[in-house]
C-alpha cells in the first residue's frame, strides 16, 4: 500500500511491472499491433504464437480435457503449461491479469501426474483442469488487490492480520481438492461496481473480439481471458450482471447462481459451453458447500430438472424492450433470431410485459448504495488513488450512510416487487398453451453488444435478474454486422428518455462491427439445472 514516502502511482507502477515481469521471457511478444492495426486478436491471430500442441490443448473443452488427463492421454503438466502460455499472451493483448502463479501451477500439475502414475486414477473429478479466478478470491501465496492500489501487500486493505497470502477462499479449497490447477487471477474494476474493467494498476481490459470495446465487468478479465481461450473455465461474481455482462460481451456462456442482504453477490462460472458450466457446478455441489458457507442453499444437483422432454414442449417469452433503454440494432437482431428459430421448431413465444422494470431497477440502485460509497471511499483513502471515471458519479461525495428505516423500507419494496413479478409469471399459464407458466424469458443482457469505453450507462437488463433472485444464463447468438445492423435513423427513433437517446447515439455500426452479440435466458428462482438445459437446447436450435 502507499505510504508517506511512496505515492500511489509508484505502488501501482511497481505492481504492474511485477505482473508483466511474471510472464516468462520466451512468452513475451516484442511488438504487438495497436487496436487500429488489429481489432480482433482471437483465433488465428493468437494461434501464431503457440505450438500446434498448445493450440490443440487450449482449444479443447473442459470436459474433454478432463477425459484426457483422467485417462493418462495428456499430462496435467502439459495442459498447465499450454494454458499458462496462452494466458500470458491474452494479458499482453488485453490487460486481463492481476496475478500469475505459473510456477506453482506447474508444480501442482507435476504432483497430479505423479499421483496418476502411482495410483492409476485421477485425484478427483477436475483432475488436471486449469481454472482461472476473478481477483476477488483469495489464493494462498498470492495477493488479492481487487484493483485497489491500497490493497497491495495487505489483506483487504489491512496489515498484520496474519492472513496475508495465507488465507484461501472456500471455493479455492474445494477446487484444489477436486484436482483443479489454479494458475492466474483476472482483472476487475476497483469497487467491482462497473460493467467495464479498468483500474489504476493495469489500465483498461479490452474485448479480444473487438478491441474498440470493453470486455465487460466486473469479471471482465475472466471474459477476455476465456474469450482468448487462455482458460477453459473461470469463476466470477455477480451482483448486477458482473458474470453475465463479460460472458455476453465475449461470446461465452455463464450462469449466475443464486446466492448487504437485499441483493446478494453470487458466484458463477464462465466458459464456452453449457457442458462445462454443468460440469463445474455439479462438482462443486457434490462437495456440499452449504456445510461451509451459510449463504449456500442445501440443494444438491438435480438430474431430473436438467432434462428437456420431447413430450413436454417448452414455452418462451421475449422481452424486446424494458421500457427504459432501446437495444442497439445487433441486439434487436439477436433477440429476433432466437425467437424465429424457436417458433420454427413449433415453440410458442409470447411477448413479456412484466411489472415496471424501472421500479425494480430503482430498488437495486438503492441497495447498492446503502452506505453511499463510504466503504469504497475508505478503500481509495488507503492510497490516495482516484476513482476511475466509470464509478465517480455513483460513489463520490460524502453523503452519510442511509439509516435502518430507509433500508427496511427498500427491503419491503423489494419483497412486494418480487411477489408482483411472481404472480405475473404465474399468470402466463393462460397464454403458453402448455398449461404451465412460461419456462424461460429471452432478454438482452445490456442495450449494446459490448460497451464503448466509459459509456456503460444502463444496467437494468442485467440487474433486474439479481433483484428477483432469478436464474439466468447467457447465450451467444451472432456477431454485429455493419452491413445489416445499420444505424437507426434519428428522425424515426422515438426515445423514451434522454438516457435512451444517448444510448442509441452511442451506436456506431463501424465501431461495433464484428463484436459478439448475446442474449440471456432467464428462469425462475433456484432453477439452475433447468436453465442450463434449456440454454443448451436453444443453442442447438440456433445451430440447426
Amino acid at each position: 500500500m502507499a505510504t508517506e514516502s511512496t505515492g500511489w502511482q509508484e505502488v501501482a507502477k511497481a505492481k504492474l511491472n511485477s505482473i508483466n515481469h511474471s510472464i516468462p521471457e520466451d512468452w513475451r511478444v516484442e511488438s504487438l499491433p495497436s487496436r487500429e492495426q488489429q481489432r480482433n486478436v482471437t483465433g488465428d491471430f493468437i494461434r501464431q504464437y503457440l505450438t500446434t500442441e498448445e493450440v490443440e490443448i487450449t482449444e479443447t473443452t473442459a470436459t474433454a480435457i478432463i477425459k484426457k488427463t483422467s485417462a493418462g492421454e495428456w499430462t496435467a503438466e502439459a495442459v498447465a503449461r499450454a494454458f499458462c502460455h496462452r494466458a500470458s499472451l491474452a494479458h499482453q493483448l488485453t490487460n486481463c491479469l492481476h496475478e500469475t502463479f505459473f510456477d506453482a501451477a506447474v508444480e501442482n500439475a507435476k504432483t497430479l501426474d505423479e499421483y496418476y502414475v502411482t495410483n492409476k486414477k485421477p485425484i478427483g473429478p477436475l483432475h488436471g483442469l486449469p481454472i482461472s479466478l476473478k481477483d476477488q478470491f483469495h489464493v494462498k501465496g498470492v495477493e488479492t488487490s481487487m484493483g485497489y492500489v491500497g490493497w497491495i501487500r495487505t489483506f483487504e486493505g489491512k496489515t498484520g492480520t496474519g492472513k496475508e497470502k495465507v488465507f484461501e477462499s472456500e471455493l479455492v479449497k474445494e477446487l484444489r481438492e477436486m484436482g483443479a490447477i489454479l494458475y492466474c487471477k483476472t482483472s476487475v474494476p476497483h469497487t467491482l461496481m462497473s460493467g467495464e474493467t479498468a483500474n489504476n494498476i493495469i489500465g483498461y481490459t479490452s474485448n479480444p473480439q473487438n478491441r474498440n470495446l470493453s470486455s465487460g465487468g466486473s469479471s471482465g478479465g475472466e471474459g477476455a481471458l476465456i474469450g482468448l481461450r487462455g482458460s477453459p473455465v473461470g469463476f466470477g461474481t455477480d451482483i448486477g450482471g458482473s458474470i453475465r455482462i463479460p460472458a455476453a460481451f465475449n461470446g461465452l456462456m455463464a450462469n449466475s447462481m443464486d446466492g448487504q442482504n437485499s441483493v446478494l453477490s453470487v458466484v458463477g462460472p464462465l466458459a464456452d459451453s453449457v457442458s462445462t458450466l454443468q460440469l463445474v457446478v455439479k462438482c462443486l455441489l457434490s462437495r456440499e458447500p452449504w456445510l461451509h458457507d451459510p449463504q449456500v442453499h442445501e440443494i444438491p444437483w438435480r438430474d431430473d430438472k436438467a432434462v428437456i422432454s420431447k413430450d413436454d414442449p417448452l414455452s418462451f417469452a421475449v422481452l424486446r424492450h424494458d421500457g427504459s433503454a432501446t437495444p442497439h440494432p445487433p441486439v434487436q437482431r439477436a433477440i429476433s433470431t432466437v425467437v424465429e428459430a424457436l417458433e420454427k421448431r413449433g415453440h410458442k413465444v409470447i411477448e413479456w410485459h412484466p411489472p415496471d422494470h424501472a421500479r425494480g431497477v430503482n430498488i437495486v440502485l438503492k441497495a447498492w448504495t446503502y452506505d453511499n460509497g463510504a466503504d469504497i471511499r475508505s478503500a481509495f483513502a488507503l492510497s490516495g488513488e482516484p476513482m476511475i471515471p466509470q464509478i465517480v458519479g455513483a460513489f463520490s461525495g460524502d453523503k452519510p450512510p442511509e439509516d435502518a428505516t430507509y433500508i427496511a423500507a427498500n427491503n419491503v419494496a423489494q419483497r412486494e416487487y418480487q411477489k408482483e413479478y411472481m404472480e405475473y409469471w404465474n399468470s402466463t399459464a393462460e397464454l403458453t398453451g402448455t398449461g404451465r407458466p412460461v419456462d424461460v424469458v429471452i432478454a438482452p443482457v445490456a442495450p449494446f453488444s459490448a460497451a464503448r469505453p466509459e459509456r456503460y450507462s444502463y444496467y437494468g437488463y442485467s440487474a433486474i435478474v439479481n433483484l428477483l433472485d432469478h436464474t439466468a444464463c447467457t447465450l451467444p447468438v451472432t456477431t454485429a454486422d455493419k452491413n445489416i445492423d445499420v444505424v437507426v435513423d434519428a428522425a424515426s427513433f422515438k426515445p423514451v428518455s434522454e438516457l435512451d437517446r444517448k444510448i442509441m447515439e452511442d451506436y456506431d455500426a463501424e465501431i461495433y462491427d464484428g463484436s459478439h452479440v448475446s442474449v440471456q435466458l432467464i428462469g425462475r428462482r433456484l432453477q439452475e439445472e433447468k436453465v442450463l438445459a434449456v440454454t443448451e437446447y436453444v443453442a442447438g436450435v440456433l445451430k440447426g
